[in-house]
């Protein structure tokens, strides 16, 4: 359980960092680029999540690309297949426009004169983010943190793929109990304790959102 948690809060972090960005560069450009980068983002979602998987699974096999790039510099290739690092850049990569369409509409949603009027009161671009940009993506923020956690918590094909059995996930658990050893009753058990462990991590966080900021998604 705490490897799932842990694993599910990684890959909401790794989103996080990546999105953001991408969603600011996507708010700044012209209707027709966002239509291009918009088709950029949801272009995986078209395809398999086993096939995505599998895909990971070659770049980052010791034959692969990235295990090339890293021998090219005379240094020797980590093991990135089977734990937790693979596991978490196959989940980013699922789980990145659960995250970059609700900040995107956090962003579009705040007063483009916002921050020109902050910068011509003498604000530098660094402030201007700091307090008005970031406050007001607050809520899409929070909104995809929970969107990528609930799924990332309970997602099967990727963890078991790119991790294997080195790498130890409720879902994974939970289908090799039904499946190996049929106990049945066991895994019933197991999936029900991750559905009522991690409903109940989402109502704490929807309930602490509502004292701050967050009242503006979840009120």
């Amino acid at each position: 359980m705490w490897n799932t948690l842990k694993v599910a809060a990684l890959t909401t972090v790794g989103c996080l960092i990546v999105g953001y960005p991408f969603a600011l560069y996507m708010r700044a450009r012209s209707p027709r680029v966002r239509n291009w980068l918009s088709l950029l983002l949801l272009s995986p979602l078209l395809i398999s999540m086993v096939i995505r998987a599998y895909g990971w699974l070659v770049v980052l096999g010791p034959n692969g690309p990235v295990a090339a790039a890293i021998s090219w510099f005379g240094l020797t290739p980590p093991q990135l297949l089977y734990n937790d690092t693979a596991v978490l850049i196959g989940m980013v990569h699922v789980m990145l426009a659960y995250m970059v369409l609700p900040l995107r509409g956090s962003l579009d949603r705040i007063d483009p004169t916002l921050v020109p009027a902050a910068k011509g009161l003498g604000a530098p671009g660094w402030t201007c983010f700091w307090r008005i940009t970031l406050p007001l993506s607050a809520p899409g923020m929070l909104a995809g943190a929970m969107i990528v956690f609930s799924l990332t918590a309970s997602s099967f094909v990727t963890p078991a793929i790119l991790g294997g059995p080195k790498v130890k996930l409720m879902p994974y658990f939970v289908y090799t109990q039904a499946t190996t050893t049929l106990d049945w009753p066991y895994a019933a058990a197991i999936g029900f304790v991750l559905v009522v462990v991690t409903t109940g991590l989402l109502l704490g966080y929807s309930r602490l959102l509502r004292r701050g900021n967050g009242k503006v998604v979840f009120g």
